[in-house]
């Protein structure tokens, strides 16, 4: 019996690959999901491998939030909201603080949650049909949680730009803002991502160990804070009646009503 649900592990030649394995949703993010890959790191942790692939089954990395769960929402207590956000935001800081190399093997759409796991690791290669998104506010909901590590990796004024306006980025444009490492052909995509592993292998383990200690403690500190505030953010715009009707109107493949416009009138 397989141990995990929704992922996938292998480990040969020194690296171990965990795949995102939802391709019916587009890997979409369960409670399921997050639990098991916050596992799945942390035993990768303490396992043989020197390096770590994280990638998705079929055309798709991430699509984001399930929509199933994204459907309760609304009935959650707000323990039950601050629980879900400490939940993702435990999978991202271990990713953030993962000791060994970490390579996202990025095979299609990369879109809230999902283009955090994409960005977050130390090389991200994308195919050109990769997009990448932070298009929370479509549903009145604020990513602040990725709105911690996105301004490490480029800057305060572009977060702003993109958190504020939810659009999406082609593979090209990730590249030129320094969220993707390379572009590579699909069918080439696992090849070259195993290649780079093999590279980081031949390197130091205890040096490439004290550099990502290192980057990691340079950002603890500010980074604690940040992320509690960041869940405490999550857990109160869960709340909100905008991100309610955000995703009734979501589910409803409607436009929002916006409460917030009708109380400022």
């Amino acid at each position: 019996m397989a141990r995990f649900q929704s992922i996938l592990t292998q480990s040969a030649n020194g690296v171990k690959t965990i795949t995102l394995n939802r391709p019916e949703k587009r890997n979409a993010l369960s409670p399921v999901l997050i639990a098991e890959l916050t596992e799945a790191l942390r035993e990768a942790e303490t396992c043989g491998c020197g390096v770590v692939i994280l990638t998705g089954a079929g055309s798709a990395f991430c699509a984001g939030l399930d929509m199933e769960h994204l459907a309760t929402m609304n009935a959650l207590t707000p323990q039950e909201h601050r629980r879900d956000s400490e939940n993702m935001a435990r999978v991202l800081r271990a990713l953030y603080d993962f000791p060994k190399p970490v390579i996202a093997a990025v095979n299609g759409p990369a879109i809230a949650g999902g283009m955090v796991l994409a960005t977050i690791p130390d090389l991200t290669l994308a195919t050109p049909e990769s997009k990448f998104g932070l298009n929370e506010v479509r549903v009145g909901f604020v990513p602040a949680i990725a709105a911690s590590f996105l301004l490490r990796q480029v800057g305060e004024k572009r977060t702003r730009e993109l958190l504020l306006t939810g659009r999406l980025l082609k593979a090209q444009e990730a590249l030129e803002s320094g969220l993707v490492t390379q572009i590579v052909a699909v069918e080439e995509l696992m090849q070259t991502a195993q290649a780079l592993a093999q590279t980081l292998l031949q390197n130091s383990p205890h040096a490439m160990r004290a550099v990502k200690r290192l980057l990691a403690r340079h950002a603890r500190r500010r980074l604690d804070e940040e992320i509690e505030d960041a869940i405490e953010v999550n857990a109160l715009q869960r709340s909100a009646e905008d991100f309610k009707e955000g995703v009734e109107a979501f589910l409803q493949h409607r436009r929002p009503d916006w409460p917030s416009l009708k109380a400022r009138a």
